[in-house]
C-alpha cells in the first residue's frame, strides 16, 4: 500500500466524477493526495462510467450548446421536479458555479461533442462529453496521474477512525490484509447503496428484491453507513432515489444508460393488470423520466410495458433490446403476458379518448385525451397502425438520495445541532440529496459532483495544507 509510513494531506475515498474533481484541486493546491477505490481499475469510475452529458448554466450558445441556459431557468426547472425539497442555499450555489464547470473540465482534459439534435430534447441546456462518461473519466485520470496524484485499487476502505468531528485514519483492506491509513483531511465520495439491495428495502420494502441497478456493483453505501452512525446529520429519505424505466430484460448490475426506454411519452405504459396509471405525456422526457422508475415500482410486481405502434420507432433513443412486436394487440399482448381483452379495452378507451391535433415530437403540443383518468396531455396519439411493439419495463435504479448534510465548504454536518465536521468533506452522490429532496432533471447530478468536488478539494486541501 504504497510506501511504508508515507502521509498523506488528503485521503480521497472513491474514483468516480466528484472523487476525482476533489483529488485534482487538492493536488492543485499542493496537497499530497491518496485516492482509494474499491474497484479493480478496470471498472473503476463508479457510476461516472455511465454518464453522458452535463446540465450548466451558460449566458449564450457555443460549440457546445444550442442557446442560454440562465441560472433562473435552471432553478425553475429544479424547482419543478423536487417540489421544493432542495436546499435552496446550496442548490443555487451548484447551478451558480456550473456556469464554470466545463471550462474547469476542459482544463483537465475532458472534451465535449456538439450538440445532438433528435429526441433528447437537451441541445440547448447541456454539454455531451466526447467519448461519453468513460471518456471523461479516463481524461480525469490521465491528468491526475500526470500531476502525481496516487492511487489504490481494490482498496475496501471498511471503517474510518473519527474523534467527534475529526478524522484520524481509515481501515483499508488490500490484498487480504487490513491497515490504518491516515490523512489531514478525508473527502467522502463514494456513492450511495444503490447495490445494497438489503438498504433499499429499508426504504421501499420487498418491492426492492424487483428493482435492477443501472450502475456500480460496488455502490454498497459502506461510508454513508460509518458516517451516519458516527452521528452525521441525514439528509433525504431512504425511498427517494434517481429511479429510470428501463429495460426489463436488463442486467441485475451495471447496464448502465443503453438499458433506459425512452419512449414513454409517445406511448401508453400499463401495468400487470393492461391498466394505464400516470400521464405519460406530462412533459418533455429530460424533465420526467426520473418520475417513471418510481411509478412502475409502485405497479404489481413492479412491472410495466410501453406500447407503441408503427409511427414510434425513430422518434426516441434506440434500445439495446428489440422491443417485442405483433400484428394485433391482442398477439401483443399474449407475448406479454397480459390478458389480451383488459389490453385491448384500455387501448380502445385511450384511442376513444385522443383528440385532433398536430403532433410534435419535439416539444410539448398540447395533441391531449379528453375525459380520460390518468389523462394525457401531450404526444397523445391514437395507438391503431400496425405492427405494435412493447417494451417491459423495470424499475432502473441510477443513485440513492439518502445521504449526509453538509454545509456551503461541503465540511460534513454532525449530530442534531449540525456541527460542521472539522476535516471530513463529502461530494456527489452521498450528499446529493441536500439537493435533490426527490425527482431529478437531466445532467444535474453530474454538475453537483463537479461543484461540490471542487469545493472539497479546495476545503480539505486548506485545512490540511494549513
Amino acid at each position: 500500500m504504497g510506501e511504508s509510513g508515507k502521509s498523506y494531506d488528503v485521503l480521497v475515498v472513491g474514483a468516480g466524477n466528484a472523487a476525482l474533481c476533489a483529488a485534482i484541486t487538492a493536488r492543485r493546491a499542493a496537497a499530497r493526495v491518496l485516492v482509494l477505490e474499491v474497484a479493480p481499475r478496470e471498472f473503476r469510475s463508479g457510476n461516472s462510467r455511465h454518464v453522458r452529458n452535463i446540465r450548466y448554466a451558460h449566458d449564450a450558445a457555443t460549440e457546445y450548446v444550442t442557446g442560454p441556459y440562465p441560472v433562473e431557468e435552471y432553478w425553475q426547472d429544479l424547482l419543478r421536479v423536487t417540489a421544493g425539497k432542495t436546499n435552496e442555499k446550496l442548490a443555487r450555489m451548484v447551478l451558480e458555479q456550473s456556469a464554470h464547470a466545463v471550462d474547469w473540465m476542459q482544463e483537465q482534459g475532458v472534451r465535449f461533442q456538439q450538440p445532438l439534435s433528435g429526441t433528447l430534447g437537451l441541445a440547448r441546456t447541456n454539454a455531451f462529453f466526447f467519448g461519453g462518461g468513460k471518456g471523461m473519466m479516463n481524461s480525469y485520470f490521465v491528468t491526475a496521474e500526470d500531476i502525481g496524484i496516487e492511487f489504490l485499487y481494490e482498496a475496501e476502505v471498511t471503517d474510518l477512525k473519527l474523534d467527534g468531528g475529526h478524522f484520524v485514519s481509515a481501515s483499508v483492506r488490500h490484498d487480504g490484509e487490513t491497515r490504518e491509513i491516515s490523512a489531514r483531511s478525508v473527502v467522502i465520495a463514494a456513492g450511495g447503496y444503490e447495490a445494497n439491495i438489503d438498504w433499499l428495502k429499508e426504504g421501499w420494502g420487498e418491492r426492492a428484491q424487483n428493482f435492477l441497478i443501472r450502475g456500480s456493483p460496488y455502490n454498497k453505501g459502506r461510508m454513508l453507513r460509518v458516517l451516519l452512525d458516527a452521528g452525521a446529520h441525514p439528509v433525504s429519505e431512504a425511498d427517494q432515489c434517481h429511479a429510470v424505466p428501463i429495460d426489463a430484460r436488463s442486467p441485475q448490475f451495471d447496464g448502465g444508460i443503453a438499458t433506459r426506454v425512452d419512449c414513454v411519452i409517445y406511448s401508453i405504459v400499463v401495468n400487470r393488470n393492461a391498466e394505464r396509471f400516470y400521464d405519460e405525456g406530462e412533459d418533455i422526457w429530460p424533465k420526467r423520466y426520473a418520475i417513471w422508475g418510481r411509478l412502475v415500482g409502485q405497479q404489481p410486481d413492479q412491472i410495466a410495458y410501453a406500447i407503441i405502434d408503427s409511427k414510434i420507432p425513430g422518434l426516441f433513443m434506440p434500445t439495446i433490446f428489440r422491443p417485442v412486436e405483433a400484428d394485433t394487440i391482442e398477439e401483443l399482448a399474449e407475448q406479454l403476458e397480459l390478458d389480451p381483452k383488459a389490453l385491448r379495452k384500455t387501448l380502445d378507451a385511450y384511442n376513444k379518448a385522443v383528440q385532433s391535433g398536430t403532433f410534435d415530437p419535439t416539444q410539448p403540443d398540447g395533441l391531449h385525451t379528453k375525459g380520460l383518468k390518468p389523462p394525457k396531455t401531450n404526444w397523445a396519439q391514437k395507438i391503431d397502425r400496425p405492427p405494435f411493439f412493447g417494451y417491459p419495463l423495470r424499475t432502473g435504479i441510477t443513485f440513492t438520495y439518502l445521504g449526509v448534510e453538509v454545509d456551503e465548504k461541503s465540511r460534513v454536518l454532525m449530530g442534531p445541532e449540525k456541527r460542521p465536521a472539522d476535516n471530513i468533506f463529502a461530494a456527489g452522490e452521498i450528499m446529493a440529496g441536500n439537493i435533490l429532496g426527490q425527482g431529478y432533471v437531466g445532467g444535474l447530478g453530474m454538475a453537483i459532483g463537479v461543484v461540490f468536488g471542487r469545493i472539497a478539494g479546495e476545503e480539505a486541501a486548506r485545512r490540511a495544507v494549513n
